[in-house]
């Protein structure tokens, strides 16, 4: 069943029918690139099959591991960068309460974040946190020598064997990395510690459905069986599906790169629902990534509604036409709470009596929808009828397959990063790193 709808209502003045059909055929080519393995970066079409080709025993070890440390850690300290950790963060985000941190009794740890950030106050604060907590650890880096993860691993296992002792830490750290190589399979090899395996064909933003999404996420304490069983549906439909009434990820990759090819350089991916900010990050750099290099490229930018309706509101209102956007419209929310009634009525808002909030929420992106969309953007609406891992699951692949399918479009290479290596080329040099200060 696809959960994930593409509504082109508020498209039609800013597109025709032969627009769509001409842009439908660049798209069934890239497609059929992407599919047979001939494109770019045909090494890195691993996660095309994951959801039906993770093994049921690295699901169960996944729960095993759960059990085991879920019982003795207040909070699970997971340690990578990029698609290391915004894959597992966007799931998380998106179906943990707002405020998990302030529960007692938790039967899950909480999950916190390292490696992602360079900053000392940030680490002297986590470290304050992690005195006082009994804590585990997932540290997540094909090579083990990435700057931002490696800093904080040393800072964290020195912690966890100066609080534990080393026999201690060591089985309270799993490691997911490099099946054969590099320098986190060495030291945990070395030291024993139980480890996952990111396969050599999954680049780390397409990562989400290996155990480096799969682990925090279950750690978590939510259900993986749904989030894959999710994808693997939205796989079928994705791979099968030619038309794109059809197939909303030919759909969606139709209409943004018509856009792209108007001069509508940059795509705003919104939500009216906060526990979503981090699914877009997640995107931002599934598509970022995937797309900006040679020259070309949709920049991806984000906002969560109505809360920058009153600060970026007025750029998207009013400012130079050089974006669309893209609204993930959700129909249900998981609870419900009443606006009370007021005799003195001093707010104003006594006509709100007997609505929902989400019926509120819902006519607030209606009339952003309309208002933006008589404003001269476009607006595309992908509606899901709610947010669990079932959902999550298909949205995942559907956005990974528009991205796939979206890259070979513009003739890029989807799968590589060679932009990112840049900045550490001079972070290197700067910080006298053998072998980069004679460059």
């Amino acid at each position: 069943m696809n959960n994930v709808i593409i509504n082109t209502d508020n498209l039609r003045s800013f597109l025709c029918e032969e627009e769509l059909t001409a842009m439908h055929k660049e798209v069934l080519a890239a497609k059929h690139t992407l599919m047979s393995g001939d494109g770019a970066g045909q090494d890195f079409l691993g996660w095309l099959d994951l959801p039906k080709d993770v093994q049921a025993s690295e699901i169960s070890s996944i729960k095993k591991d759960v059990e085991r440390l879920a019982g003795k850690a207040e909070l699970f300290v997971v340690i990578g960068i990029g698609g290391s950790y915004l894959g597992a963060r966007a799931v998380i985000e998106a179906l943990q309460s707002e405020f998990a941190y302030m529960e007692s009794g938790r039967r899950f740890p909480i999950v916190v974040y390292a490696g992602h950030t360079l900053s000392e106050d940030y680490y002297h604060q986590l470290l304050q946190i992690l005195d006082k907590r009994d804590y585990a650890v997932a540290v997540i880096s094909k090579s083990g020598t990435t700057t931002e993860p490696a800093v904080a691993f040393r800072i964290i296992k020195g912690h966890l064997e100066k609080k534990y002792g080393k026999e201690e830490a060591a089985d309270r750290i799993i490691a997911i990395t490099d099946a054969r190589r590099g320098a986190l399979h060495d030291i945990s090899k070395q030291e024993g510690y139980k480890t996952y395996v990111i396969p050599d064909n999954v680049g780390g933003r397409f990562s989400v459905l290996t155990p480096v999404g799969l682990l925090p996420i279950a750690m978590s304490g939510y259900d993986i069986d749904r989030l894959l069983q999710g994808a693997n549906d939205m796989r079928s439909i994705c791979m099968n599906n030619d038309g794109l009434e059809d197939n909303p990820a030919l759909m969606y990759a139709t209409i943004r790169n018509i856009f792209y090819k108007k001069g509508r350089k940059v795509e705003i991916l919104e939500n009216f629902v906060p526990q979503l900010k981090y699914f877009s990050e997640w995107w931002k750099q599934l598509y970022g990534e995937s797309e900006g290099k040679d020259g070309k490229g949709i920049l991806p930018h984000s906002l969560s509604f109505t809360t920058d309706l009153h600060s970026m509101g007025q750029y998207v209102q009013d400012g130079e036409r050089i974006m669309f956007e893209t609204v993930i419209s959700v129909a249900s929310p998981s609870h419900q709470v009443a606006i009370p009634d007021d005799e003195q009525n001093l707010d104003g808002i006594n006509y709100l009596l007997g609505k929902s909030l989400t019926e509120i929420n819902r006519n607030a992106e209606l009339g952003t929808v309309m208002a933006h969309r008589d404003g001269g953007v476009p607006v595309l609406r992908i509606e899901i009828p709610k947010v669990d891992e079932y959902v999550l699951g298909q949205m995942i692949y559907f956005f990974e397959f528009a991205c796939g399918v979206s890259g070979y479009v513009l003739k890029v290479n989807p799968f590589d990063q060679p932009g990112v290596e840049a900045y550490k080329k001079n972070m290197f040099r700067l910080l006298g790193k053998p072998g980069y200060t004679d460059k």
